[in-house]
């Protein structure tokens, strides 16, 4: 029987370009929560998705001669495939193009608060990010330019349908700081309430459709297209059933974790939860957002040729040697670093030398020596995996599944199984138990975070049959 409901997701990837590995991050990390819960008995919900309207995706398919929707078909597919390719185990996938599941959720919140008093439309002019899908304050420029992208905003000067965000200023600060809405890390959560105390603008929730085509019209306003996060935002209750209230709906909602970049926390801390107050429905319970990913100290991007493709990496290596890395190398919490170099040793050192050494020389001794091992069951490793699961310690987790793993390999070097053969069969017998038993608890620990590993794992260990789990790559 299920303990709890636990209903996890991802930001989803806006799909102006093919999936890159900061999504991957989030996929591994949204993945690993999912499965835990899993084992725990919790009936679970992991969402992941595609952002696939605003202007930025409009202008990229003219850019490119073809139609957004074509772009939005072709990066898509490339989303689901990484998905796929990373051993994601996800209960939905949601499209914002999707006009039979999204579109009614988005045109139901929309009126929900339209009906609560919170849109108005008004002329306004204002500074443009179309990198960011924002507009941003004179104040949050750096040298005229947007912090995160490097370029210029576009003054933009019409007339838009606005959400009364200042409204629920005091209740979202007293949200926060209460914890009611969880941001983690603590960092991010004084940014919020500083960036509250600075004092909340209304927003923007609608593009002239002369403009902006590209998206869901508004409801009783031909004129004027869904500005993209009012669009995107509702993801997270459209792919559960929002407009029909269906049962998963009611099961799920609302989400235990939202997964996201620390460079969209204001959307999701402060306008998402107040879309949801004045539509009078329950907020998310944590908000779970972490760092970039640079590559030798550098921010990736296409001008410096750093990117690094998630798909290159795990056509390579394997899906749980990219996996293993996001998890215990890039912090949760914080900005993390990758390079070809680095990733490399961690897949010959942890993967290939000490796990996987450690599972080919015991299973081949004990074959070799005529053992016959004791089938048991995991035990613990480390601290409470609970707590740290649940402050989404991976890296601490994983440290420690790999301390029992490096004992396992001293073990035998200390025990020498190879002298107790002639010297002593009883202990030979004990030791070669004691190293299989460990080689379960590793497996069984090592499943929400390396799944396909934890899985050739356990059948080795039960056909004693061992093959390479990290093969020597040759260059």
């Amino acid at each position: 029987m299920a303990k709890n409901n636990f209903y996890v997701t991802t930001a989803i990837m806006y799909v102006n370009s093919k999936p890159h590995l900061g999504y991957a991050l989030e996929v591994v990390l949204g993945d690993a929560l999912a499965r835990y819960h899993r084992t725990l008995g919790d009936d679970t919900f992991y969402l992941t998705g595609t952002d696939e309207h605003g202007t930025k995706i409009q202008k990229t398919a003219e850019e490119a001669g073809i139609t957004p929707q074509e772009l939005a078909d072709k990066n898509t597919e490339l989303t689901r495939n990484l998905v796929k390719d990373l051993g994601a185990n996800i209960d939905g996938f949601i499209r914002t193009t999707d006009e039979k599941n999204h579109w009614p959720a988005v045109e139901k919140i929309w009126k929900k608060i339209a009906q609560n008093g919170d849109l108005e439309k008004r002329k306004y002019k204002a500074l443009y990010c179309v990198g960011c899908e924002a507009f941003l304050q004179p104040s949050e420029l750096v040298d005229g330019k947007c912090p995160i992208h490097g370029k210029e905003p576009e003054e933009v000067e019409e007339e838009n349908w606005f959400f009364k965000l200042s409204k629920y200023q005091e209740n979202l600060k007293t949200m926060i700081k209460n914890d009611e809405i969880r941001v983690v890390p603590e960092k991010r959560k004084n940014e919020i309430l500083a960036f509250i105390d600075r004092g909340l603008d209304d927003v923007s929730f609608s593009r002239d459709k002369e403009k902006l085509y590209w998206g869901i019209p508004v409801p009783g306003d031909s004129s004027q297209t869904m500005y993209v996060w009012c669009d995107a935002l509702t993801n997270y209750i459209s792919a559960i059933g929002y407009a029909d209230e269906s049962e998963d709906f009611k099961k799920f909602w609302p989400a235990a974790v939202h997964i996201i970049g620390k460079d969209i926390l204001r959307f999701h801390a402060l306008y998402w939860p107040a879309m949801l107050i004045s539509a009078g429905l329950p907020t998310p319970k944590t908000i779970l957002v972490h760092g970039f990913i640079n590559s030798g100290g550098k921010k990736m991007s296409k001008s410096t040729g750093n990117v690094i493709d998630p798909t290159e990496i795990i056509t390579k290596y394997g899906a749980d040697a990219l996996r293993y890395y996001l998890l215990r190398y890039i912090p949760t919490l914080d900005d993390g670093d990758f390079t070809p170099e680095h990733f490399e040793s961690v897949y010959k050192a942890d993967l290939s030398n000490d796990l996987g050494n450690l599972v080919q020389r015991t299973i081949a001794m004990i074959n070799k020596y005529g053992i016959v091992p004791v089938p048991n069951k995991p035990k613990e490793v480390g601290d409470c995996q609970k707590e740290l699961v649940d402050n989404f310690d991976f890296s601490k987790r994983l440290e420690n599944i790999w301390a029992v793993v490096k004992k396992g390999n001293q073990f035998i070097d200390e025990n020498k199984p190879w002298e107790l053969v002639k010297s002593d069969p009883k202990r030979l017998a004990e030791v070669l138990q004691e190293v299989y038993d460990s080689l379960v608890t590793i497996a069984g620990h090592l499943a929400p975070f390396m799944p396909e590993t934890a899985e050739k794992m356990k059948k080795q260990l039960e056909t004693l049959s061992p093959e390479p789990l990290f093969p020597r790559i040759e260059e």
